[in-house]
């Protein structure tokens, strides 16, 4: 290919992603679209209420009295009263919620007092531009260990780097954003998000195979080596398609950035070192809470390790989050005499809520159009008629597992919850493909990968809003479209990535992690079970008709 031919279909793709963000931008503002979508849901509730899907997991050879999925229509009398009754509850418990606020509470004195900026400008200063976009990808899916922080802190640090390093602050959102969501799963240490993965998996395998364990840690390998194999992707998207796209960034008062702003004077240092001090006592003091078998974030014994669970701790990441910024703003503050007084302090705090105004309004439809889809069941009925539909189309072996990929990734633009979407889809595609001769953690490994780059490309996705109010700061325009053509690109990366990645693995029978095999050993043995035992029930039934004739 010539260069004239690549730079028209450069040209080409880049027309593409304008037109994804010109039309995207079309629609109606986040609090406005989720609006709409809720009088969606209510609508599609009426259409198609009563309408049913059997449970997977459920009847048949499972042992499991049949039970059925059924969409229920919200525009009745109950329905009606639970919309009003639990409009408080559901925006009071909404997840990102308080999460947000929390970390943003001790975030808002560590940028206030200057710290971050004082901390960025100094990294920058040290570490090529490129490393920075690969470390910051990967930064972005290692923020799994805690939880979702990675969209409250990492987003948002994203685009003070790269506005640090004279370049557009949205590419920087976009990178985090990719590493945080579209990476989801991908991590070289063990997360939450795999004992409660492996949790659906194993009932699923059980209607084979009863005695069948799953290990939570089954997919590590796999999930470990496609980070740095996602960083690339992500840095390449970056470099190569984002930053020439959106070019030099001019603030509102149309100046470009100096990068003469990166000198720190010796008072900012010196707070800046024992601002750091702060934060490693803190760390030891957490160290102190986890190390010791019987710390006090540590949980009852772990079935599986044998050791005490480090659940208390997991969950308290974020509080531990909230600390380590507030204590770090605070030192830095005190000793850089931006902090005066605990008004200042206040002050701090209060200006980093009044940021969060409209966050907190888009939270309030968002949070009610999630509870309105969730209650109508109309996402698990299109997640099993989607599985159905694959099904029938004849697939089997490595063609199955990336159609399956890719039905994952469709159904996870409108299901969010990593959980709920397993619940549905192990039950019919685990026991499918283990009598195919695949272990049920390959099948759990394809779902993971196609439960990840999508993520970036759905506005229902939680985090979603907050990503716009994010990039709004920096660009006042900045709407659904500007988003998803920013990110467009590095799903389609992430896809092309993983998907040979995952092929080409299990073609080679590496393992997939700790006990995770490619391969069902007893495939053969329980379809020859199965065999038997349809034909032992023909025999039965045929010996029923007999005594049934001779006793006529």
């Amino acid at each position: 290919m010539s260069e004239t031919d690549k730079v028209k279909k450069k040209d080409t793709f880049q027309k593409i992603l304008d037109k994804v963000e010109v039309v995207g931008n079309k629609l109606p503002q986040p609090v406005t679209l989720f609006f709409i979508l809720m009088g969606v849901v209510l609508l599609l509730s009426w259409i198609f209420g009563g309408v049913s899907v059997p449970k997977p997991g459920t009847g048949g050879a499972t042992g499991v009295p049949q039970d059925f999925i059924v969409v229920e229509n919200l525009l009745t009398k109950d329905g009606i009263q639970r919309i009003f009754t639990s409009m408080v509850n559901v925006f009071a418990t909404f997840p990102p919620l308080g999460l947000v606020l929390v970390v943003m509470l001790g975030i808002g004195v560590a940028e206030h007092t200057g710290m971050i900026a004082v901390a960025l400008k100094v990294f920058v200063s040290k570490v090529p531009k490129v490393t920075i976009t690969f470390f910051l990808v990967v930064a972005g899916m290692l923020s799994s260990v805690a939880a979702d922080a990675g969209y409250v802190v990492l987003i948002p640090m994203g685009a003070a780097i790269f506005m640090g390093m004279g370049r557009h602050p949205l590419a920087g959102i976009a990178a985090a954003f990719a590493g945080v969501s579209g990476g989801f799963g991908a991590n070289i240490l063990p997360t939450g998000l795999d004992p409660m993965i492996a949790a659906f998996t194993e009932p699923a395998a059980n209607l084979i195979d009863p005695d069948y364990t799953v290990n939570p840690l089954s997919n590590w390998l796999l999930m470990a080596v496609s980070v740095p194999l996602v960083g690339i992707a992500g840095t390449w998207v970056t470099e190569k398609i984002l930053v020439p796209r959106l070019g030099e960034y001019h603030p509102e008062g149309g100046m470009l950035i100096e990068e003469t702003s990166n000198e720190v004077t010796p008072r900012e240092r010196k707070a800046l070192k024992w601002s750091m001090i702060s934060v490693l006592v803190v760390l030891a003091l957490v160290a102190a809470t986890i190390i010791p078998s019987n710390g006090l974030l540590r949980g009852d014994i772990n079935p599986v390790t044998g050791n005490p669970s480090m659940q208390p701790f997991y969950n308290s990441l974020v509080p531990i989050m909230f600390i380590i910024f507030f204590v770090a703003g605070l030192v830095y503050g005190i000793l850089s005499k931006t902090i005066k007084n605990d008004k200042d302090v206040s002050d701090m705090t209060a200006k980093s809520m009044s940021t969060m105004g409209l966050y907190i309004v888009i939270a309030f439809v968002a949070a009610q159009f999630v509870a309105y889809f969730n209650w109508s069941n109309l996402g698990s009925v299109l997640a099993v008629k989607g599985s159905d539909g694959l099904n029938a189309i004849g697939f089997t072996g490595i063609p199955l597992l990336v159609a399956f990929i890719l039905i994952a990734s469709l159904v996870n633009l409108i299901m969010g919850s990593a959980s709920a979407k397993w619940a549905l889809l192990a039950p019919i595609f685990v026991p499918m493909l283990m009598l195919m001769g695949y272990s049920p953690e390959v099948t759990q490994a394809a779902y993971r990968i196609g439960d990840s780059y999508s993520n970036i490309l759905t506005p229902l996705l939680p985090y979603f809003p907050l990503v716009i109010v994010f990039a709004q700061k920096y660009d006042k325009s900045a709407g659904i479209g500007t988003l998803i053509s920013m990110m467009l690109p590095y799903a389609i990366a992430f896809m092309i990535a993983r998907i040979p990645m995952f092929v080409i693995w299990i073609w080679l029978g590496l393992p997939l992690g700790i006990e995770g095999p490619i391969y069902y050993e007893g495939a053969a043995q329980t379809s020859h079970s199965i065999e038997m035992q349809e034909t032992a029930t023909e025999e039965i039934s045929q010996n029923t008709f007999y005594i049934e004739e001779d006793a006529d």
